[in-house]
């Protein structure tokens, strides 16, 4: 085996392990917050990447962007959102062809909510992970960000 293939297995080890780390936090939250405050992981994110925003809203593709979404999935969650009243879209008043996206009053109270069921879930995954000697270096490199 060469160096580069030395180097090829050790970056393909380390996303396995990022991914492995990646998928036992996201099930842990998909189950909290799910079972207390009936949300999705994406949807939690949406309404916390839009809560987080000057003024509270931001366009469809800035959103699909920042919630690492395409713009088709964006859309379709959304619209979920939005059925629930915990979303609301409205054209750019200087843009017509701009829509904007932001967190209803509604929104904000289940984020505030739910906010606590995240970080609590959060913390424990990583806590859990940081027993497991594979993921424990990750658990540690995220703690000093």
């Amino acid at each position: 085996m060469s160096l580069d293939d030395d180097a090829v297995q050790a970056r393909a080890q380390g996303w396995r392990t990022l991914a492995a780390l990646h998928a036992r936090i996201e099930d842990r939250l998909e189950r909290a917050l799910q079972k207390a405050h009936e949300l999705s992981v994406s949807e939690y994110t949406v309404l916390d990447v839009l809560n987080r925003q000057d003024g509270f809203h931001l366009r469809m593709n800035q959103l699909s962007n920042a919630v690492v979404l395409s713009q088709s999935a964006t859309t379709r969650l959304v619209t979920r959102l939005e059925d629930r009243g915990l979303l609301a879209r409205y054209l750019c008043p200087t843009d017509r062809r701009g829509i904007y996206t932001e967190v209803t009053e509604k929104g904000h109270e289940l984020l505030a909510l739910a906010r606590p069921t995240h970080d609590q879930a959060l913390s424990e995954s990583l806590e859990e992970a940081e027993g497991i000697p594979e993921l424990k270096p990750l658990v540690e490199a995220l703690a000093k960000l």
